[in-house]
């Protein structure tokens, strides 16, 4: 039956006409609402960089990063913990420092001490996802010369010195 109906030819006709209000909406305060809405999007990542050469001292580290996309960012959040074998301790604690710029200078650190280091990137949208995280060295403390060891000949010298550092040195340079 549905196919001999839909083959015949309908003409409708309404009996009564509609009987509609000419209403004029008001859209401006959900234009309003709509334009309040932020249609900026959370940041990417930042790219933590690996420590710089002469980026230390033996109480200051330089820390920089880079965003690799087009985010509009506000600030950075800068996180950072001294690496460390014990599992909880006073001295392992986490600390935070918002940043404008996409580089910062950490001082009163330990020297001849790992830390590490990661940052996000927030905007008005949100925080986004911390970078990979990435270890700084802060630089050994001077050694102390031990003044009364130094025997010295007309061709030699023979200087003794002591760390103060916990962590072993490297290396040293003497220099004449």
């Amino acid at each position: 039956r549905l196919e001999e109906f839909l083959k015949k030819e309908v003409d409708l006709e309404l009996s009564v006409l509609p009987d509609f209000e000419e209403r004029v909406i008001d859209f401006s305060e959900v234009e309003q609402r709509m334009n309040s809405l932020n249609t900026i999007p959370a940041p990417c990542p930042p790219v933590i960089n690996p420590q710089a050469p002469n980026a230390a001292t033996g109480t200051s580290l330089r820390v920089c990063w880079g965003l690799f996309s087009d985010d509009t960012v506000e600030c950075y959040q800068l996180c950072y913990k001294p690496v460390s074998n014990e599992r909880c301790s006073e001295e392992q604690a986490e600390h935070m420092l918002k940043v404008k710029e996409t580089y910062c200078t950490i001082t009163n650190l330990l020297p001849n001490t790992q830390y590490e280091f990661w940052v996000s990137a927030l905007n008005a949208s949100g925080i986004s996802p911390p970078s990979e995280r990435a270890v700084y060295v802060t630089a050994p403390s001077p050694p102390t010369i031990k003044t009364k060891k130094i025997r010295s000949c007309e061709n030699a010298a023979l200087v003794c010195w002591e760390s103060r550092d916990m962590n072993p040195v490297d290396s040293y340079t003497v220099e004449l």
